[in-house]
C-alpha cells in the first residue's frame, strides 16, 4: 500500500490513543493535552490551540479511526 509509507502515524498506536480519549471521560482541554503529548512524543510539533480545535472537530463528527489519523497527520508539524 503506497500511501502507507507517507503515513506519519500507526494505526495500532491511533487505536490506543483513540480507546484512551473514549475511555479517560477526559473534557476537550485535557484531551488536547493528550493528543499534544502524543504527537510531541513522536517527534513532531505541534499546536496547543490546533489540537483543542482537532478535538472539538473529532467530538462534533464522531471520528472514525480514519477521520482521526487525518486529524493527526494535519497537526504534526515538522521540527
Amino acid at each position: 500500500m503506497e500511501s502507507e509509507s507517507i503515513n506519519k502515524f500507526a494505526l495500532n498506536d491511533l487505536t490506543d490513543l483513540r480507546d484512551e480519549l473514549l475511555q479517560a471521560g477526559l473534557d476537550s482541554w485535557q484531551a488536547a493535552e493528550l493528543v499534544s503529548t502524543f504527537i510531541a512524543g513522536r517527534g513532531y510539533g505541534v499546536s496547543s490551540g490546533d489540537a483543542r480545535t482537532a478535538v472539538t472537530r473529532m467530538e462534533f463528527r464522531n471520528c472514525s479511526l480514519e477521520c482521526m489519523r487525518a486529524e493527526m497527520e494535519h497537526l504534526a508539524l515538522p521540527m
